[in-house]
């Protein structure tokens, strides 16, 4: 089987921060697809596929080119129906949508503002300048004012994550129950994000989402384990 080629951003000493990049890793691992990771970084986005999508992940898949993670996601239960399915429904969907949207709005903000800074140190010299523009009039002010407040971000951030931990309160392994499913690649991408690029650690050493993090990184002969990563927790 020709494997699928992933589009996969890439920063420098070959880092991989992309969350939706992540979630897409771990989807084709789910549906047991061979696939090949194509490294981009930010201003290679507009030469793929003719400049039809604007943000990474893309694959090609055959003749067949997706980009979106969610729209990629579907296409991967649409045309491989005989594997291990993401969405076993369509309300299992939309409970991942609102996993996604309120991981968004409790913790997305907080976690942007405290590592935007360590985003643009560790992109290629070529992507700094376009990074640094266009974030800085995203938040209004230069990305190490951002920076000097992370202290407080990060305790927001971490706060963010309290219905995942609830969550897995309940005692089941993963945040999809016995098994691991889309709503746990879609958090623990956001993770692998902050352990690409974190310069200062997000969790504290005995956060409860460690133990379930690694669980994540284990799976499909430790895919979230090919780092390089920074030590995301201390």
């Amino acid at each position: 089987m020709t494997p699928i080629r992933l589009y996969d951003l890439q920063v420098r000493d070959d880092r991989r921060p992309s969350p939706f990049c992540w979630r897409i890793k771990y989807a084709l691992a789910h549906k047991g697809l061979p696939f090949e990771t194509v490294p981009v970084a930010l201003t290679d986005i507009p030469a793929i596929a003719g400049g039809a999508h604007k943000t990474v992940p893309i694959i090609e898949d055959g003749g067949k080119t997706v980009g979106d993670s969610w729209a990629i996601a579907d296409y991967l239960d649409e045309a491989y129906p005989d594997r291990p399915r993401l969405f076993g429904s369509p309300a299992e969907r939309e409970l991942c949508r609102f996993v996604e949207a309120s991981l968004f709005v409790s913790a997305g903000r907080p976690l942007l503002r405290s590592y935007l800074k360590d985003i643009h140190d560790h992109a290629h010299e070529r992507d700094r300048g376009y990074f640094r523009q266009s974030r800085e009039k995203l938040f209004g002010c230069t990305l190490e004012e951002l920076a000097s407040a992370r202290a407080g971000q990060l305790e927001a951030a971490r706060a963010g994550f309290e219905s995942v931990r609830l969550t897995l309160k309940g005692g089941a392994p993963f945040l999809s129950g016995a098994h691991p499913g889309f709503a746990d690649y879609m958090v623990a991408g956001f993770l692998l994000w902050i352990a690409s690029i974190a310069t200062a650690p997000f969790l504290r050493s005995d956060d409860p989402l460690l133990e379930w993090l690694g669980r994540v990184q284990d799976l499909y002969g430790g895919l979230g384990r090919k780092g390089p990563f920074y030590e995301i927790a201390a």
